[in-house]
């Protein structure tokens, strides 16, 4: 099958789920914006997804385009390595018109994958799995339910740690997004020539508008406990 055993049919699978994990990030941004006005509020949201039904069932599903778009971030890349061949040893100038963010975008991915076990540590196993498994206790003392999202992103964020961990994260997801938005929409061939430098601003916009929203509630949290949320 092309898409699998060719190389621009694994750039359109990577195109076409890290689209998909795109939304899903607008979707949590989207849901994480509601907790910096209205604490209850967001917990009535973490209330309806939970661990019902439709919400395990999008989990297993993001869970499998993570592991495939990583799987073929890594593939493409032995794949253009193997290509280069000793000509990856020459020294030569650094590209003038390449990007710092699409000569390193398996390390910045790596660091996303990280930064994601980190966050399933601190949110969805004290979230959905505790509803799952430990009758909707998480497992940490400090908070009394695992639908409690704002006292969970309050106990996280009291950890200066945590939260320089969480702003690295975010840095690294920024520069990952940003060439990752153009760049799979060029695969797609929704890039002509007009239209090139057109998506690589409205990527930077869009991409930046969730990061500033992430990064907004971790330091909400961390200076004043989610003071407007309260």
């Amino acid at each position: 099958m092309w898409l699998t055993n060719s190389s621009i049919g694994r750039k359109v699978i990577m195109s076409v789920t890290g689209i998909a994990l795109i939304l899903f990030l607008t979707f949590h941004a989207c849901m994480n914006l509601v907790v910096l006005f209205d604490g209850e509020s967001y917990n009535t949201v973490c209330e309806m997804l939970g661990a019902n039904w439709y919400a395990v069932v999008a989990t297993i599903g993001l869970a499998v385009l993570v592991a495939i778009h990583f799987i073929y971030a890594i593939v493409l890349t032995l794949q253009n390595r193997k290509a280069r061949g000793v000509s990856k040893y020459a020294v030569t100038s650094k590209p003038e018109k390449v990007e710092w963010a699409s000569q390193n975008m398996l390390v910045l991915g790596i660091i996303v994958v990280l930064g994601m076990v980190l966050h399933l540590y601190n949110f969805w196993y004290n979230m959905m799995f505790a509803e799952l498994v430990n009758g909707g206790m998480p497992f940490i003392n400090e908070v009394q339910s695992a639908s409690d999202g704002a006292a969970m992103i309050a106990y996280t964020f009291k950890n200066p740690v945590f939260t320089v961990l969480y702003l690295v994260w975010f840095a690294a997801l920024w520069f990952h997004l940003t060439h990752g938005f153009w760049s799979a929409l060029q695969t797609l061939g929704w890039s002509g020539k007009i239209w090139f430098n057109r998506w690589r601003v409205i990527g930077n916009i869009y991409v930046s508008i969730l990061m500033l929203i992430f990064v907004a509630v971790a330091l909400a949290f961390a200076f004043c406990g989610g003071c407007c949320a309260a």
